[in-house]
């Protein structure tokens, strides 16, 4: 019907519980397949090196960086999900000695399964996939150099600290055809992918806005985790912990709180709003590069940092969908997450999806609520995706079509805000421009005075 009305005639409402019927069965049948899949968004390439693992096969697993997460999230839970999910945990790496002792004797290791240098521990034939829970700028290298190795990866978000590394690890993964899982659990939680089941069959209508927000408000200021006695040049490798970063003196504060600097992350849009981005990109149905996207940030309250406290950004993509996620570490008020359509609204509230139609359409779209909705935001299910793809060789939950995506909006989101433009991305041509049309190449190291 050309025009909708709150109050429809015989024939329209005909056609309306024809339609709402439709839609009713579409979504039954959905329903019935899994919520923890998503669609097939690229291909794997050309095999690589590595073992063949089939359904019943151990997978064995290394760890590289073993410190914070690397450790709480995933050194603990693959040890204590080991039989749910058959793996064993085989190796560690780490450049402070003190986070590989822990691990080794976490995991009940032998000395000669410890290793100073990752590319040590990548020599090694008998491990299948790693998980890579390093500073962000160590996250290109190390998970280039697994798939190389014929090792599929698990990488902590975000993906890579700039942009054109994040094409160089889509590229490499590609290449392989390794297995690949961004390290945000909210891919694998299980509302997001109803929703993404309601827009594809229809119900919202035209995608329009995406909204979402991770907002903290810590007095301490955030990130200000403790400092260990004994971190000292003589316990770190400084040198290799810094990487591409530009050399300078050893710095405990540094090392411990690098999420308060450029040089090493990109703050709250790496942080925390990767994990809003994800979820409301697959909840999208059809996850795209985006077309624009701008952001600006302050920081007025936190002094003891270069990293703003207070974050927004906004991102237009192909179909004219957009999406709004806020940040903060100096308030905790946020917005409420939504995925709004042109007939319908989804509001997402933990384990539960619920359909509102809009006032126009509500005598063709049934308000709807998806109860139940599990596991909800786990670690231990976003491993046990990731070891399901090592073994079919379908996409994870955080493939890497949708991290290379992601990784994108954050990166460009990072330039918008610190050099002070609304950027346009060429999907074909990976080239990012002004609105006047000029090229601007993405920030990497060494191209800002922070970095």
């Amino acid at each position: 019907m050309d025009n909708k009305k709150a109050t429809s005639t015989p024939s329209q409402k005909s056609a309306a519980d024809s339609r709402r019927g439709f839609l009713k069965k579409g979504a039954l049948a959905a329903a019935a397949a899994s919520t923890l899949k998503t669609p097939v968004y690229g291909q794997n390439q050309a095999p690589s090196p590595g073992r063949v693992i089939g359904a019943n096969d151990r997978i064995s697993v290394g760890f590289i960086g073993v410190g914070g997460q690397g450790f709480n999230a995933h050194v603990r839970n693959v040890k204590q999900y080991e039989g749910d999910n058959n793996t064993v945990a085989v190796a560690v790496s780490d450049v402070y000695n003190r986070r590989r002792e822990r691990a080794r004797e976490f995991l009940g290791l032998s000395e000669d399964a410890v290793y100073p240098d990752y590319q040590k521990l990548l020599e090694r034939k008998d491990i299948d996939a790693i998980f890579c829970a390093t500073v962000d700028h160590w996250h290109a290298q190390v998970s280039i150099d697994a798939v190389n190795s014929g090792k599929h990866v698990y990488c902590e978000k975000p993906m890579t600290r700039y942009l054109d590394e994040a094409f160089a690890v889509h590229d490499a993964v590609k290449r392989t055809g390794k297995t690949f899982q961004i390290g945000s659990q909210y891919c694998s939680a299980a509302q997001y992918h109803k929703a993404a089941e309601l827009v594809r069959e229809g119900w919202v209508g035209a995608p329009v806005l995406g909204q979402a927000s991770y907002c903290r408000n810590n007095p301490n200021g955030e990130w200000n985790y403790g400092i260990d006695d004994t971190s000292t040049p003589e316990n770190i490798n400084w040198k290799q912990w810094l990487g591409k970063v530009s050399d300078r003196p050893f710095s405990a504060d540094s090392y411990h709180r690098w999420r308060k600097y450029f040089p090493y992350c990109a703050g709250i849009l790496g942080d925390l709003l990767a994990h809003r981005i994800h979820p409301l990109m697959i909840a999208s149905g059809n996850p795209e590069f985006p077309v624009r996207v701008a952001s600006l940030g302050t920081r007025k309250i936190t002094t003891d940092r270069d990293v703003n406290d207070n974050t927004q950004l906004i991102a237009e993509f192909p179909s004219g969908l957009s999406l709004l996620v806020i940040g903060s570490t100096v308030n905790e008020q946020g917005l409420p997450d939504m995925f709004r359509g042109h007939e319908a609204t989804i509001y997402f509230g933990g384990s539960k999806v619920e359909l509102r139609p809009e006032r126009p359409f509500a005598d063709e779209i049934d308000r709807e609520e998806y109860d139940g909705l599990q596991p909800g935001v786990s670690v231990p299910a976003h491993h046990a995706d990731f070891f399901r793809g090592i073994r079919t060789g379908e996409p994870t939950n955080g493939n890497i079509d949708l991290a290379t995506k992601v990784q994108t909006v954050i990166s460009m989101a990072e330039m918008s805000e610190r050099l002070g433009y609304t950027l346009h991305f060429d999907e074909k041509t990976r080239t990012i421009r002004t609105g006047d049309n000029r090229i601007i190449q993405p920030i990497s190291y060494g191209s800002l005075p922070l970095s």
